[in-house]
């Protein structure tokens, strides 16, 4: 048992560790606003949410933002950008895992990740609206106006914080489910003999 548990404190150690690194590379979208930058730091949570359950892809979200503020960000900043990806991640871990559970399958898996993906869609721009741009405003100073006016240069479609929303969040947060789908797919075919042993046990 004890060996059992370390073997996935150490697993769940590098995945985070992953992420975090994976975290580092965050680049623009080209037609999206500039601050809303993609990182596919989600795929070592997902790839532990299968080896382990969604227990452990939740708490190798947790850990990889924990990292990202202590190593990467202000420690005197609320740390919005890194609770808005965990809330994101955890959504789409836990709704992947729900369906992948029913077959072991990477036909439920893709199931999964698009539900997750519209799910997390849906919530994560509620969420902005409500919580997330208003919550910068508020601790760090950049206006909801600032965010809208930086997201014209992008798309002169933005005016106001719902269109910042419909045309900026929600692409998105679409395109991130979908990387995060295509990608998930053949690192599941890759570890497919891994993930059988463990989906055994």
């Amino acid at each position: 048992m004890k060996k059992v548990s370390l073997k996935k404190l150490v697993l769940v150690s590098l995945l985070s560790t992953i992420g975090y690194l994976i975290m580092l590379i965050a680049f623009p979208v080209p037609m999206l606003p500039g601050f809303l930058t993609l990182d596919f730091s989600d795929l070592p949570a997902l790839i532990g949410a299968i080896l382990l359950g969604p227990g452990a892809g939740i708490l190798i979200e947790a850990i990889k933002n924990v990292l990202h503020v202590l190593l990467s960000s202000s420690l005197t900043v609320v740390p919005i950008g890194e609770m808005a990806n965990f809330a994101a991640g955890s959504i789409l871990i836990v709704i992947s895992w729900l369906f992948y559970r029913r077959h072991y399958s990477l036909l439920s898996l893709s199931l999964g990740m698009i539900v997750g993906t519209l799910v997390m869609t849906v919530i994560m721009s509620v969420a902005n609206y409500y919580i997330i741009f208003p919550g910068y405003a508020f601790f760090l100073g950049f206006s909801v106006n600032a965010a809208v006016g930086a997201a014209q240069a992008a798309n002169h479609s933005i005016h106001s914080l719902i269109t910042l929303i419909v045309y900026g969040v929600m692409p998105f947060n679409l395109l991130k489910g979908v990387a995060l789908t295509l990608l998930i797919l053949p690192v599941c075919l890759r570890l497919k003999s891994f993930i059988g042993k463990r989906t055994a046990a």
